[in-house]
């Protein structure tokens, strides 16, 4: 019974970082591919990220080019989180940010994910 919790969202200004935290509890922790998807009101949800329990990433061409260079996934086991950190935010970040976990590889679908957290709202405004 995997679970998932976000932590780390806020309001910060343009230029600014901010580090997101997934928490994961559950017997295919280490095994889980954790994947960061955000939703802006009235949009789809979007892939942003994505690691598997090997190590692995996503796809470069399943991300937007928008964040390329400004998020970083990352996955410390010993706490049982995940990491998403982003840098250079833009207005255009602003969202709210999920984790999810599926048992296969990083993929962008987000129907591919059957654990989801809540979210946190990432505002990025002057």
């Amino acid at each position: 019974q995997l679970q998932l919790v976000e932590s780390g969202g806020g309001l910060v200004q343009p230029g600014g970082s901010l580090r997101l935290s997934c928490a994961a509890s559950g017997v295919t922790l280490r095994t889980a591919t954790i994947g960061w998807f955000r939703q802006a009101p009235g949009k789809e949800r979007e892939a942003v990220s994505c690691i598997d329990g090997r190590g692995g990433r996503g796809v470069a061409t399943d991300y937007p080019d928008s964040v390329k260079g400004r998020f970083t996934i990352s996955r410390e086991d010993a706490k049982s989180t995940v990491y998403l950190q982003m840098n250079n935010l833009k207005p255009e970040d602003t969202a709210t940010y999920y984790c999810a976990a599926r048992g296969g590889s990083c993929v962008s679908t987000a129907a591919n994910y059957g654990a989801w957290g809540q979210g946190t709202l990432v505002t990025v405004s002057s």
